[in-house]
Formats: structure tokens, C-alpha cells, sequence
């Protein structure tokens, strides 16, 4: 086990760069603690595999390093640095068995026998393919060689890191819940630092202690589940997180009140320097109400089981709203928000409210 820190790391798959669009992977400097489970979160194309096949060894950066537990292994090759990698397709040896493909890496390293067998009769168990362990891999469908695959990548208890990339994508989806329950037992067990790829925000917060979200080739946040959820430091994250994600709207921000465009003021749960940006609310922080407010205009109704889904706009611009199952719904319905549940973006970015040391000045 290892912690992994990213210095200055930075990479661009040209040969020349010039600008910093040309660039996969923006400039970063993050740790990654030893012990700890993490999920690489966010779009197709936004640098998440790139990121991961670097701290892996399988590409080189264009800039900065990378150490684990404290020994530079930019230059080292993937073999060097200790690791465990499963990757998005299954990678099996098709004329070896089940047995024999979990076994592998450890007879590779002179295990003991015993050992290997224990071992692999362990993560067989896990990935629930005892009953599979004496035949060949080539008749075995795809789920079932990814579920090789993924146990082939933990069956070493030595390793620095296991590094995931997107290793659930041809499980099906009940299979995935097991999976993944199954990779934080192990977590807990054997506290291997592990990074855990995938564009699935439930994959993600599931699993992971810190969920790192990528945008753009930049780590746009580091933080809990809790912390992604209400106080996203970016947009994108307030959009990528939650289903739906958090309405906006443009507004001029001063003290504890908002201006909406149209001339309405918004209570703030908190005080800030003058703004020109967006307040930003959660769907379950916008609420009905009767009197004051804004005029909502709905589109749709969505009963999504213990709540309901309202999807509409306020002032021209996208809103949606939960509320509880059952509750009614006016015919000319007006919208209030909690105060001390808007967040403040200044160019996309998390404001912080000022201080008393702030105000005071």
C-alpha cells in the first residue's frame, strides 16, 4: 500500500503543445492517501482514464510526477510500481481455467500452495464463481471472464494499489451491486489504496470514501458524498451530482440577498461580497409555497415512487422540484428556496460567504 501524490502533473498526447486545450490533463497536484478508497468521476472524455493509466505507468506525463509513498515512479514501468489494474473489457487467458486465471499472478510471485489456494477460493467466493473454478475460460460469457478479470486484479494482498477502469461495464446491474459491496468489504479488510474509474455517479458514491470529480481534464473537486452534494465546489459538479442535478440561475449577489434578473430578491442563508454569478439550489431545497415566492410554470409531473418529480420553469429558465408523495399542487403554484441551502458560483466556481473579520471591514 502507498500514497500516491501527483505533482505538477500535467499531460497532452501532442508532441508540441501550445495552448492549454491542447492538453488531456490539466495541471494538477493532488494526494492520494494511503488506504484510501477513491472513484474517478465524470463524463466520457474528460481525462479519467488518462489520469489513471499514468499513476498505472502505462503512459508517461508531459509534465510533473508521480510518487508513491514518497519514491519518484514517473519513469518506473507498470511491473515496478506493484499495482493491481482491472481494466473496462475482461483480460483472461481463455485456455486456462477459472482457477488457474485467479491463480496467476500469485504463482507468478512463488506463492505458496496453500496460499494460492486459500486465496483463491476467498475471491472466488466473492465474485460468486466457486461453482466455475474447474472450467475453461473461453465458453464462459463476458460478465463472467470481467468477473474473472476483477478478481484476478485483487487476489494479491502486496500490492501498492488496485486501479479500477470502469470494471463493471458488462455486469449485469444486480451482479454490480454485489460486486461492489463485495470491493468495499475488501477495502475494509486489506486497506489497499484504491482508485476506482467510472462515469456511474452511483457506482462512485457507493463506493468510494472520496469521490474525485473530473471536468474538462481538470480534478474540479475532491471531497465526501455529503460534501458533492451540498456544497459543490464547481457547477459542473452541482449538475453531474444528483438526479436531477441543481437548478441555477443567473443572479447579482450582495450581503444576504440575490437579484434575479427580472428584479426578485432571494434570502441567503449567509453574507457575501458583492457578485455577478449564479446562486445555485438543490431540486429537494425548492419548496411550494402559497404565498411570496416565484411564479412556477410546469411542464410535467414525474412519480418517481416516494416522492414526486416536478419539472418546470421559473423566470424563463429550467427548474425542477421534489416533493413529497401526496402533496398538493396549486393550480397557479408559486416556489420559495431555502436560504441557507443556496450555494454562490463566481466563472463556474463555489463562492465562499464572508467572515465576521469580512463583514466587519
Amino acid at each position: 500500500m502507498a500514497e500516491i501524490t501527483l505533482k505538477n502533473l500535467a499531460h497532452s498526447y501532442l508532441a508540441n503543445p501550445t495552448s492549454d486545450a491542447d492538453y488531456a490533463l490539466k495541471e494538477m497536484d493532488h494526494i492520494w492517501q494511503d488506504g484510501g478508497a477513491y472513484a474517478l468521476l465524470g463524463s466520457s472524455g474528460c481525462g479519467k482514464t488518462t489520469l489513471l493509466n499514468i499513476i498505472s505507468g502505462l503512459i508517461r506525463p508531459s509534465h510533473g510526477r508521480v510518487l508513491f509513498g514518497g519514491r519518484d515512479v514517473t519513469d518506473a514501468a507498470t511491473a515496478e510500481r506493484n499495482i493491481a489494474q482491472v481494466f473496462q473489457f475482461p483480460v483472461v487467458y481463455d485456455t486456462m481455467t477459472v482457477r488457474d486465471n485467479l491463480a496467476f499472478p500469485l504463482r507468478n510471485r512463488g506463492m505458496d500452495a496453500g496460499y494460492i489456494k486459500a486465496r483463491v477460493d476467498q475471491i472466488a467466493q466473492m465474485i460468486g464463481m466457486e461453482a466455475m473454478l474447474s472450467k475453461k475460460a473461453r465458453g464462459l460469457g463476458a460478465d463472467a471472464k470481467q468477473k474473472i478479470s476483477l478478481g484476478r486484479g485483487m487476489v494479491r494482498e502486496d500490492v501498492n494499489a488496485i486501479l479500477f477502469d470502469e470494471p463493471l461495464t458488462v455486469i449485469d446491474p444486480h451482479m454490480k451491486w454485489e460486486l461492489r459491496t463485495q470491493l468495499k468489504q475488501l477495502h475494509r479488510e486489506f486497506g489497499h489504496t484504491m482508485i476506482y474509474v467510472t462515469h456511474d455517479q452511483t457506482e462512485a458514491l457507493t463506493f468510494a470514501d472520496k469521490v474525485v470529480i473530473m471536468y474538462d481534464g481538470r480534478v474540479v473537486q475532491m471531497g465526501t458524498p455529503e460534501e458533492l452534494y451540498e456544497a459543490p465546489a464547481h457547477t459542473f459538479v452541482g449538475y453531474f451530482i444528483g438526479s436531477p442535478g441543481m437548478n441555477f440561475f443567473d443572479a447579482e449577489v450582495s450581503g444576504n440577498r440575490a437579484t434575479l434578473p427580472d428584479g426578485t430578491m432571494i434570502a441567503l442563508g449567509a453574507d457575501y461580497a458583492p457578485i455577478s454569478g449564479q446562486i445555485g439550489i438543490r431540486p429537494e431545497y425548492v419548496g411550494l409555497t402559497d404565498e411570496g415566492g416565484l411564479p412556477l410554470t410546469i411542464h410535467r409531473i414525474e412519480d418517481v415512487g416516494r416522492h414526486r418529480l416536478i419539472r418546470g420553469e421559473v423566470l424563463g429558465k429550467p427548474l425542477n422540484v421534489v416533493v413529497p408523495e401526496g402533496q398538493a399542487v396549486a393550480a397557479l403554484p408559486r416556489v420559495a428556496f431555502a436560504p441557507d441551502k443556496i450555494n454562490i458560483y463566481a466563472n463556474e466556481w463555489r463562492v465562499a460567504p464572508r467572515g465576521p473579520a469580512e463583514r466587519a471591514a
